[in-house]
This record gives structure tokens, sequence and C-alpha cells, in this order.
């Protein structure tokens, strides 16, 4: 931060934005009028929209840099193609700001990513512009053949970047589009980015790639050619695509995985001429069998801190459009952030042990590991937007003695559930598995809210699954996993700031499967797991009750319940994951199978998607704020419902 700070102040000296009347983007309400325009007014179009972009993202804040980075792509799409008859499929749905403004929500987009406002990411509910949903990584292949194979009479576009290339599935896609019948176009948005920088061989790979400009012009010549004498189709089709791969290896020496698939590779070429891929894209639309044109593209594109510091503009907060300072949202003395209380924890414990390794998927700077990964990055794997393998990766650290640190978002986490079955839980493996982003994330909305780490973990055998109250918790909760003979150890925890003056406290177990009791009480007994409980401590001077802080949903402490079983006719469950199989699924069957029978009361995320808004917002509407805690406990104690 320091070095951008220095940064932003010498790029202040010069005017870094000049702001210009938007006169062509405010008539523009949908493609259809984008297409009436001439080629040669392109360009204005996209400064006016990068322009829009950045204005609007300035005082609400979203994903700016990945929007910025693809706007001459997005425009080049809409003028090219009939959509959305013909279908474009976003991968990473940060990347479609400009999309959404060309297609209908262009006086709507001061609304995005706000309670009952736009989206965060494309969604087929909010537009039929939207083709499929892209809140995760590397699903648009997969989809977007989907839709070809059902409807060939519709162009299908896969726009795939941002470090997505990465991921397993975008792979399994590639495989099956070049094994099945389809027509369709992917687009590889390769900017050398994901959140953080790229990783990995593939990003070295295409980094390394190159095409021959001969061989270029003789193949666009060799299509069209055939392509008038109805030469591109079926078997033929196949036989000419190798041949032109085989001319292609002879004359560039050397042949890329994408003709090694069978898949037409076209490119690279330069993601900011909007005239040129224009020219590429009509070319190519209608070229028969499986496509793909790889562009070279500038995260950030078009505006001067964006594209010099850019995982701080993946999603910068406030700022000033003209100089490019940050606007800090925060004041002095604000508590610190779950994951940073994470990052300086774990270099902490791996300067202690040496066992201990660090592994997150493409989320350095966004999990706080990047803490250790500037002293010890010998010791820290980024590896690419890929979950599965980053805790299979794990696995086979810690079975060759290792300990993992593996930090995963709880909603990311979703995606490497086998990998955490066969291969850590089976094998006991001691992989500590570090959810951050647990519960409600807020305005990234229901692809990216934490909630059901607890209940889909629950079942698995083998697994301690824990959640700290506090930063003092998570910290002692990180240095009881690193003991020995732990096993898969779960630890999930908050976006959120934490709740403490001094977040530094000394390392020391805590005893697994063993809760805390805060405050007794006679009339109800309160269970909560995790940073919720701090809200239900606040209220104890409203109403007499007993509560429980259980740190860990399993093992439960049964010598706990056995007293809430023996003393309370009344309990409640609190926690910021889905009720149905959390904490409180697993009270209630504790309590049925030890022959206790109290009346439970659940609160927790409901069974459906909570949309997007503040956290506030949305604790208000899934009645997990102070007023409705307040209220349950009450009604239970038979004091009925007048709140604070």
């Amino acid at each position: 931060m320091l070095a951008y700070s220095y940064l932003c102040r010498r790029i202040a000296k010069n005017l870094i934005v000049e702001t210009k009347k938007i006169e062509i983007l405010n008539h523009i309400d949908y493609p259809s009028q984008l297409r009436e325009l001439s080629v040669e007014q392109l360009p204005q179009v996209c400064d006016e929209l990068r322009q829009t972009i950045v204005q609007e993202l300035s005082v609400n804040p979203g994903h700016l840099a990945s929007s910025l980075g693809v706007v001459e792509l997005t425009v080049a799409l809409h003028y090219v193609f009939n959509t959305p008859d013909d279908r474009i499929v976003w991968d990473v749905g940060h990347q479609a700001y400009g999309h959404k403004i060309l297609t209908g929500r262009r006086d709507l987009f001061h609304t995005n990513r706000m309670l009952h406002g736009l989206r965060p990411f494309p969604s087929p509910e909010e537009s039929e512009y939207d083709a499929f949903i892209c809140g995760h990584a590397s699903n648009s292949i997969s989809a977007a053949l989907g839709i070809a194979v059902a409807d060939k009479k519709r162009k299908v576009v896969a726009v795939i970047g941002d470090g997505a290339l990465s991921g397993g599935l975008a792979f399994e896609g590639l495989n099956n589009v070049s094994s099945s019948p389809n027509d369709m176009l992917i687009i590889l948005n390769d900017n050398n980015m994901s959140i953080d920088r790229s990783v990995g061989g593939m990003k070295q790979y295409l980094l390394g790639l190159s095409t021959n400009e001969t061989y270029n012009k003789l193949r666009f010549k060799t299509a069209r050619f055939l392509q008038r004498h109805g030469m591109l189709h079926d078997d033929r089709r196949k036989g000419i695509i190798r041949l032109t791969n085989a001319l292609k290896s002879a004359i560039s020496h050397q042949q890329n995985i994408f003709d090694g698939m069978n898949i037409r590779y076209f490119g690279p070429f330069d993601g900011h001429n909007v005239k040129e891929l224009v020219r590429i894209l009509r070319q190519i639309k209608d070229m028969k069998g499986p496509k793909l044109l790889h562009l070279h593209t500038k995260k950030g594109h078009g505006y001067a801190p964006s594209e010099h510091y850019t995982p701080v503009w993946h999603a910068p907060g406030k700022f000033d459009p003209e100089t490019g300072k940050l606007i800090k949202s925060h004041t002095e003395g604000e508590k610190m952030k779950y994951q940073d209380v994470f990052g300086k924890t774990l270099l902490e414990l791996a300067e202690q042990n040496p066992r201990i390794v660090g592994v997150t998927p493409a989320m350095p700077t966004g999990c706080s590991m990047n803490i250790m990964m500037e002293k010890m990055p010998d010791r820290t794997f980024d590896v690419g937007i890929a979950e599965g393998h980053a805790v299979t990766f794990s696995a086979g650290m810690a079975k060759e003695g290792l300990l993992p640190f593996c930090n995963i978002y709880s909603a990311f986490a979703q995606r490497a559930y086998d990998n955490i079955i066969h291969d850590v839980a089976i094998l006991r493996l001691n992989v500590v598995l570090c959810l951050d982003r647990a519960g409600l994330v807020g305005k990234d909305g229901p692809t990216h809210h934490g909630a059901f780490d607890m209940a889909f973990l629950r079942p698995i055998p083998n697994l301690t699954i824990s959640s700290p109250m506090n930063e003092h918790e998570l910290r002692r909760l990180m240095y009881t996993a690193q003991q020995e003979n732990m096993g898969p150890f779960v630890i999930r925890y908050p976006r959120d700031r934490g709740v403490l003056d001094d977040w530094q406290c000394p390392l020391e177990p805590i005893p697994v499967g063993k809760g805390r009791k805060l405050r007794d009480g006679n009339d109800v007994a309160v269970l909560t797991i995790g940073p919720i409980g701090n809200d239900v401590e606040e209220l104890a001077a409203l109403a007499s009750f007993a509560h429980y802080d259980m740190r860990f949903l399993k093992p439960l402490d049964e010598d706990i319940l056995h007293e809430v079983g023996k003393k309370f006719s009344r309990v409640i469950t609190i926690e910021d994951g889905v009720r149905n199989g959390g904490l409180g699924s697993a009270v209630m069957e504790w309590m049925g199978d030890h022959d206790y029978h109290p009346h439970i009361t659940r609160m927790g995320l409901p069974d459906s998607f909570v949309e997007h808004g503040t956290i506030e917002e949305l604790r208000q509407i899934v009645g997990l704020d102070k007023d409705n805690i307040i209220r349950e406990i009450r009604r239970n104690m038979g004091e009925g419902t007048n709140v604070l």
C-alpha cells in the first residue's frame, strides 16, 4: 500500500481523467441501437463507456479493473452479434459492467449491488441478455456448450479470462467442446490476472504463445475460400483443421494446446482495438466448428491508477475519479479485519513451526496470506482459481508431513467438496481449512454468501469444525489446529472486522469440542457459534438468559448440552449459516438422541438464497439483527414482543 500511495502521488501531478461530455452512450439503451452506429464511432463509445464505469464506481463501489479491461471487447461483441438472440456467456461476472450498461440497464446502473438494485453479477433472472449466471469462475465454456448443443441456430460465445482458465472445469469444458459437434466461439481474455497476478503453467504458456503473421494471413484467406465452396463442415472440416494445424506448426515451428484439441485458434490479437475486433469477429463468427479467439488485454485499461496497481483496483471502494486517490471508509481505532488477524497469526505460527505452509486459490491479498508470502515465498502457494486442486494439493503435502493452512472463501469451498471428503477426510490428514467470508458477505450476493459450509461439512467423518467468536479465539483455534494428530480442522470466520481493541493474545490451545458458558441464566438458553455471539452478548442487559458460545459444530460440547437439556425447557440456537443442517439441527438431533425434549428455536439463514445488500440490511431481512434476536429471546421467556 505504501508503494501504491507513492505511485498515486506521482500520477496525481498530471491530470489522470479528463471528464468529457457523454454524447453517444446516452442514446444507447440496447445493442440494437449500438449496431446502428458506424465502426468509426465505436472508439468514442468505448471511451464514454469506460468513463461511465469509472464515474459510477467512484461513488458506488464495485469491481472496477476487470470491466475496464473488456470495454472494447464488450462493444465489439454486441456490435457484431445479434444479442440477445445470440448468446454471450460471461465467465467471472465482474467483467460485465459494460455489458450491463449496453443492455437496458444504463439508467439503473447506479443501483448496482445495492439492496433491490441491479444484481452484482449477470443473471438470466435479471435480463434476457444475461445468458447464464457467473458468480464463480470457469463455468462459461461448459454452460455455453450446453446452450450451443440445445439450440444450433444461435451463435454462442463464451468469454473466459481473469485467470479462470486455470480452473479445472474450464479444461473439462474444452475437452468436451473438442469432441462435440458445435460452432461456438470461445474468447480468451488473456490479461495475465485473476485478482492477484495469475500464476501457473497456463499463464506462462499464454504469455509465450504467438502466432506467425504469414500463417494468420494465409489461414484467413484459406478459410474464406473453403467457406465459399462449402467445404467447412462435417468430417471434411475436421480434416481441414488438422491440415491447417499441421501447416501452422510447419510455419511457426510450434503447436498450441487448442489446435491440438481440434479447436481452431485465432490470435493473439490486441483486445483494445475495437475496430480490429469487429473485423475479426465478423470474419470468424459464421465459421463452422469450435473456435478460440485469443486476446491480449490489460486489466484496468484506460484508467491510469487501475493499470498501475491492479490488485487494489479489482474492487477499490470509493475513490476520487480525477486523482485516483482512494477514499478510506474506516476511521482510526477501527478493529482489525478477521482476514488480517488470520494472515498475521499464520506468519507467527509459521515462524515457530517449520512444517506450516500456506495455500490459496488466487486470493493471497483477499485472504491476507500475502503477509506470509512476502516473508516466506517458498512456503506459500497461490494455485490459481482451482479450489479443488488447492485442497488435494494440500492433502498431498500433509500426507508427507507438512501442515498446510488452506484458505478458501466459504462459497468457493463448495467447489472442493469431493476433494475434502475423498482426499482429506478419509485419510484423516492434518489439513487446516480456513474458510474466509463465512456467513453473509453483503453486496456480492447469493453466489458469494458463505451460507452452506457448516451444513455441508457436518456430515463428513473425521472433520473438526469450529468458528471463533472473536479475534483471540481465531488465533487460539489456529494454534490448536496445528497441534500433533489433529486431523482435518475447519475454521470458519466472516468478512467483517473483529470486536476487540487488541487482537493479539498469547497463543495457547483450546480443548477440541469444548465451548464456553458466557452467561448464566434460568429462563432460556441461547447457544451461538461464531461472531454472531457478540451481538447476543450486547443484548444481555435487556433480558435474563444463559448464553453458551459453542465454538465447535463438530464435535459438539456434550457437557454443555447435558447441562442445557437438564435445566432449560426452552433453547434458542443462533448461527450465520443455513438453519437446515447447521448448529440448530445438530443440537436438535443430539437432544432427541439423549432423550431431552426442550422447545428449540433455530435462528439462522433461511431455506432460500439471500439477495445482495449491506450486511446490516440482509441481517434484518433474514431476522438475524439484534432487534429480532432480542424479540425471539423475550418471546421464549414469555415477556411479549416489545423491543428495546
